[in-house]
């Protein structure tokens, strides 16, 4: 599909490789995860070559994933601070779950949906990683004791089921809201759109075009 000439980069190459990196590992994980989880499961564990395969290759695209999200970090972290915003579009969640941007508060770049998203995972990406390491017998079994290990497995599994629950929310509401998964695959979005769900983010943008129009050039 041709981008149209009108329209505005909501996320650029970096973003979504760095995006989709994430995803992937994050899909990884939760179906090596689910393998060892319960036997009923563990026929997934063919998609990694069987079940030692999969009980080495899981943690190591744990690692994959920790450096990758720390990365989305550092590209986001200051779009998902919480305002007052927030807030009322919390208060209006009726209309935001009917879709009824009519009766929305407009929004920056990021909703406050979008952002617990964020930070939930920004929370639970290191709780997975350093529990993780806690039951990665090879390399830090010696060093961790069996109570230890068990408590360390428990936080693991509760926090990988938080985790699961987010990416469910998180790619239901991706194709719920329409041309948001077009945003993250081809990386724009048209003024429509932007003015139908985040309408102050829109007006930003018009107005650091308008400033930077006003500068004198060199």
């Amino acid at each position: 599909m041709t981008r149209p000439n009108n329209a505005i980069v909501r996320y650029t190459l970096a973003n979504r490789i760095n995006h989709w990196i994430t995803a992937i590992c994050f899909v990884l994980l939760v179906l090596s995860g689910l393998s060892m989880f319960h036997p009923m499961l563990f026929f997934l564990s063919g998609l990694f070559g069987g079940g030692q395969w999969t009980r080495a290759v899981h943690p190591w695209i744990g690692v994959v994933l920790l450096i990758s999200y720390l990365g989305l970090i550092v590209q986001f972290w200051r779009e998902n601070l919480l305002n007052q915003d927030d807030a009322a579009w919390m208060k209006s969640i009726g209309p935001v779950i009917a879709n009824d941007e009519e009766h929305t508060p407009p929004v920056g770049r990021n909703n406050a949906g979008q952002k617990l998203v964020f930070w939930s995972m920004t929370l639970l990406v290191p709780v997975l990683f350093l529990s993780g390491l806690a039951i990665w017998e090879v390399y830090f079994g010696s060093a961790t004791s069996i109570p230890v290990q068990r408590a360390a497995a428990l936080i693991h599994s509760l926090a990988a089921l938080a985790a699961i629950i987010i990416w469910i929310i998180h790619v239901y509401a991706a194709i719920w809201v329409r041309h948001s998964v077009r945003a993250m695959t081809q990386g724009y979005v048209t003024p429509g759109w932007a003015w139908r769900h985040h309408r102050k983010w829109l007006v930003e943008l018009a107005r650091q075009d308008k400033t930077d129009s006003r500068k004198p050039r060199t």
